[in-house]
């Protein structure tokens, strides 16, 4: 059953007499929120805290119900589902999709993000000249992040050498050209669908944030944790063009206030939590074994990955943008929100 606003984790200042006598006459509009993750995911219930707040800020005229677990159509399609007005708002790993995002997918770069609570404003700030264009067939909410999350494998990985012939479920396409690059073979899953290919040895490693591991009953078939932020993986939440187009002017003022970098950190620093306090439980069990790099195996990653990068670059030329001008765009987002590595 789809999950009713009633609850709200999030302070948030209520806005709804602040926008006029007009806003009386603004019609009842019902919005539809499209989750992937399972109802009792820690991303549910700040965006139905989101969603609470919009409904103050519009004078209680736009009401949504969330739909989680796939409800509404599989976690690779929440896009297009935004695009075609299947959901109203829809959170999206664009990822999922190689090749369709190229500017986007500078977010998942390995060894970029420290955090996901400053991290997923950068994310957001930077991103903001951009997703008018690469992402047109919606209308761009914000962007955020999941912390930062490594290899949980069925066997120890420590060097990069150690991915040459495995089978690894990849986060991101991002990190499906890092797999590659280093000899593995990426298997496609989506997260519901992850616990599955590895219990049947069709993946033997999957790159995972940390709370997430035990939500999708990963920790169950895997023993070993590299505890590094080797990659954060970025989502959006967008809305339908025309249902954005449809509604009031108030209504849209109330929207557009909800659609910002502030929010953007909000929604992923409640996420963030769920994530490290994952890794404090994981790395309590006796059964498993979470283990750090050394600063030589460290530094021999980086230079592993490092050419992930220029074919990251080599996509976005394609585009017509400059990657040079976008990476350092984004560094600097993340210098300015003190959370790049």
């Amino acid at each position: 059953m789809p999950i009713p606003l009633s609850r709200t984790l999030l302070t948030t200042a209520a806005l709804a007499f602040s926008l006029g006598a007009a806003q009386a006459q603004d019609k009842p509009v019902a919005l539809k929120f499209a989750s992937w993750v399972p109802a009792q995911h820690a991303l549910n219930p700040a965006l139905v805290a989101w969603g609470e707040s919009l409904k103050a800020a519009s004078g209680g005229t736009l009401t949504a119900t969330m739909f989680p677990s796939e409800q509404l159509g599989k976690a690779f399609d929440h896009y297009d589902m935004a695009r075609d007005g299947i959901a109203d708002f829809s959170y999206v790993n664009p990822g999922y999709q190689p090749g369709r995002f190229p500017i986007f997918a500078a977010a998942s770069l390995p060894f970029m993000i420290s955090n996901a609570k400053a991290g997923s404003a950068a994310i957001d700030a930077w991103y903001r000249a951009y997703a008018a264009k690469e992402m047109k067939d919606v209308h761009f909410c914000f962007a955020f992040a999941h912390d930062p999350g490594a290899f949980h494998s069925r066997k120890k990985i420590v060097l990069p050498t150690d991915i040459k012939g495995m089978k690894v479920r990849p986060a991101t396409s991002t990190v499906g050209q890092m797999i590659t690059l280093l000899g593995g073979t990426n298997v496609q899953a989506s997260a519901p669908e992850s616990r599955d290919m590895l219990e049947r040895g069709v993946a033997e490693a999957i790159t995972f944030p940390w709370g997430s591991v035990m939500l999708f009953g990963i920790d169950k078939v895997v023993k070993y944790h590299m505890d590094v932020p080797l990659y954060a993986t970025p989502f959006v939440w967008v809305m339908n063009n025309d249902k954005y187009n449809a509604l009031s002017a108030n209504q849209k003022k109330a929207v557009d206030s909800h659609c910002t970098s502030e929010w953007a950190e909000k929604v992923g620093s409640v996420w963030a939590d769920f994530e490290i306090s994952g890794r404090v439980k994981l790395a309590a069990d006796p059964n498993r074994e979470v283990y750090k790099l050394t600063p030589e195996q460290l530094a021999a990653w980086k230079q592993a990955v490092a050419p992930v990068e220029v074919q990251w670059a080599n996509d976005v030329k394609k585009t017509g943008q400059d990657p040079v001008a976008v990476l350092s765009a984004f560094k600097q987002s993340l210098a300015k929100y003190k959370s790049g590595l």
